[in-house]
C-alpha cells in the first residue's frame, strides 16, 4: 500500500503560474486528468484536453472554465486505441498551436475484459502504452521546439507487480486481466525512462508517476476478491483532488526543471520496480514499440 503520509493532505502548494504556457491532456473529461486541467487552467496555461467522449468533454470544459475563470480551454476528440484517431489528433496540435510545454499522458484503462485496439493489440497495452507512445511521438517536434518543456506519464504502483512479455506482447497466448494491466503500467516507467536519455540535452524532461489508490471509474471492470480488497481499502483511498496532485507535482514544480527520467509518488522521487529501472528491457521495448508502430525513432 501507498504511505499515509499524504493521504488525507489538501492540494499541493505552489503559487506557480503557467501564463503563456499550452498543456495537452489525455483523458482530461473525469478523474485525475480533470482535476489536473482544472489546476493548471487556474495557473493560467492554456488546456487542450484530448477526450474519447465529446460529450463529456464538453462538458468538462464548460466547467472547467467556469470554475477557473480561464476561457483558453478546449477539447479535441482522440480515442487512444485507434492510431488514425491518434495521427488526426496530433495533426490538428501541430497545425494549430506554436508550441506546446507541458504533454501530460494521462489516459488509461484498467483490468479490462480481453479486447483489441482498432490496430489489433491488446487493449490495455494499446491504450496505456502504444497510444501514448504514438502520440508522443508525433508532438516531439514542437514539444523539442518548445523547451524547456516536459513529458508526464502517469503509471501505478501496480507497475512493481509487471512483468513485460515481448514474445507475447498483446497477451495473446494467454490473458490475465491484471497482469496485463500491470505490464502497460511498467511499460509506461520504462517509456518514460528511456524518453529521458533520447532527450538528453534538448530542454525536455519525463517524469512517471504514482497517483495514488484513488477513487475513480476505472475499477469499474473489478470482480470477485479485486473488488472486495478496493471495497476494504476504499477508506483509505485518495478523491480526484488528492490523486491529480502529484501529476501537477511534476508538471509545474520549479526544481524539477533539470530532473528527468524519475518515478514520483505523493509529490516527491520515490522508488519505482528494479524492472523499471532495467535498460536493456527498456530499450528492447522502445524497439518493439518502434517496430509494431512503423516508426523509427531513434
Amino acid at each position: 500500500m501507498q504511505s499515509l503520509r499524504n493521504l488525507f493532505s489538501g492540494p499541493w502548494s505552489s503559487a506557480a503560474k503557467l501564463d503563456g504556457k499550452t498543456v495537452v491532456i489525455t483523458g482530461a473529461n473525469t478523474g485525475i486528468g480533470k482535476e489536473a486541467a482544472l489546476d493548471l487552467a487556474t495557473r493560467g496555461a492554456k488546456i487542450i484536453m484530448g477526450c474519447r467522449d465529446m460529450e463529456k468533454a464538453e462538458a468538462a470544459v464548460k466547467e472547467i472554465i467556469e470554475r477557473s475563470a480561464n476561457q483558453n480551454v478546449s477539447c479535441l476528440k482522440l480515442d487512444l486505441s485507434d492510431s488514425k484517431s491518434i495521427r488526426e489528433f496530433a495533426e490538428a496540435i501541430n497545425k494549430d498551436e506554436p508550441k506546446l510545454d507541458i504533454l501530460i499522458n494521462n489516459a488509461g484503462v484498467m483490468v479490462c475484459p480481453y479486447g483489441k485496439t482498432a490496430d489489433g493489440f491488446e487493449m490495455q497495452i494499446g491504450v496505456n502504452h502504444f497510444g501514448h507512445f504514438l502520440l508522443t511521438y508525433l508532438l516531439i517536434d514542437l514539444i523539442k521546439k518548445s523547451a524547456p518543456a516536459r513529458i508526464i506519464t502517469v503509471s501505478s504502483m501496480a507497475h512493481s507487480w509487471g512483468s513485460i512479455n515481448l514474445e507475447d506482447i498483446n497477451s495473446e497466448k494467454s490473458y490475465d486481466k491484471s497482469k496485463a494491466y500491470s505490464q502497460s503500467k511498467l511499460a509506461n516507467v520504462l517509456f518514460s525512462h528511456t524518453l529521458a536519455k533520447k532527450l538528453e540535452g534538448t530542454g525536455v524532461t519525463t517524469y512517471s508517476l504514482h497517483p495514488g489508490v484513488v477513487q475513480t471509474d476505472l475499477w469499474r471492470h473489478l470482480s470477485g476478491p479485486q473488488q472486495f480488497v478496493m471495497k476494504m481499502v476504499s477508506p483509505f483511498t485518495k478523491n480526484s483532488v488528492q490523486g491529480a496532485q502529484t501529476t501537477i507535482y511534476c508538471a509545474v514544480e520549479p526544481s524539477l526543471e533539470n530532473q528527468t527520467g524519475g518515478y514520483y509518488s505523493d509529490c516527491a522521487p520515490a522508488k519505482c520496480s528494479t524492472a523499471g529501472k532495467n535498460d536493456d528491457l527498456a530499450e528492447k521495448l522502445w524497439d518493439l514499440s518502434c517496430q509494431l508502430l512503423s516508426l523509427t525513432w531513434e
